[in-house]
This record gives C-alpha cells, structure tokens and sequence, in this order.
C-alpha cells in the first residue's frame, strides 16, 4: 500500500492549523493539493482581486516546490470563482502568467457561491518528477 506524506510549503499560512488540514498530500508519483487561496500569511484575504488570485497562484508555487514539482508537473487543475463571469477576464490574466505555453494542464473551473470570505480558490493534480 502507498504511503501518504503530509507536504506544507516552507512559510505555510495559518489556514492550515485552523482548519485541520494539509496543503498537500504526496501518494506515490502523484501530490494532490489542496484548494490554494489568496490569503495572507495570518490566513486572511487579500482585498484586491487580481493580487489575490496571484497569492492563490504563489502559494501553489510554495506547495509544489516543497514537494520537487513545478508548475510544469501539474496535470490537472480545478479553480473555483464567486462571479465567474466579472472575474473571467483577470483569472485568465494572471493564469496565462503562471502557464505561459502549452502543454496546458487540463482545468475545471467552477462557480461557487461562497469561499469562506475569498473570492478564488484553485487545486491541482500534479506529477511528481523522479529524481536523478
């Protein structure tokens, strides 16, 4: 049976603590991790959207370095909005930063009505690479 490992990111923010939960989980050659936010290191929201769907994005970049991965390891992504249809235009923006050529990992993105006082939220699938 694989063992599961708990992966937190060197400077990990008080969401994980409150909440009773791991920023990612390393199962063999695959990491799933948790629904990143835009949240400041005490846990709370970053006001301006677009800064804060560049923290979500920059604290997705910790989770994944503390497992050896990059954003080019991720293979799935699910992105999670309040107002998707307002907030289409600067997610896409700074997503095309963050994933500047293909192969693109494939990506879901859902609706919601509520994120806990955020406004995005994004997990991902990634593999892990072999070390040399």
């Amino acid at each position: 049976m694989t063992q599961r490992e708990a992966i937190f990111p060197a400077d990990r923010h008080a969401l994980y603590e409150e909440h009773g939960y791991s920023a990612a989980i390393r199962s063999g050659d695959l990491l799933f991790v948790s629904g990143q936010v835009g949240s400041r290191p005490d846990g709370s929201p970053e006001p301006d959207f677009e800064r804060q769907v560049q923290l979500a994005f920059d604290n997705l970049a910790a989770t994944l370095k503390a497992a050896g991965c990059t954003f080019a390891d991720i293979v799935d992504v699910t992105t999670f909005h309040t107002d998707p249809e307002n907030q289409f235009a600067t997610i896409i923006a700074v997503k095309n930063r963050n994933f500047p050529a293909p192969p693109y990992p494939n990506w879901t993105a859902i609706g919601v009505n509520w994120l806990a006082g955020f406004d995005f939220e994004i997990k991902v699938i990634a593999r892990i690479p072999a070390k040399a």
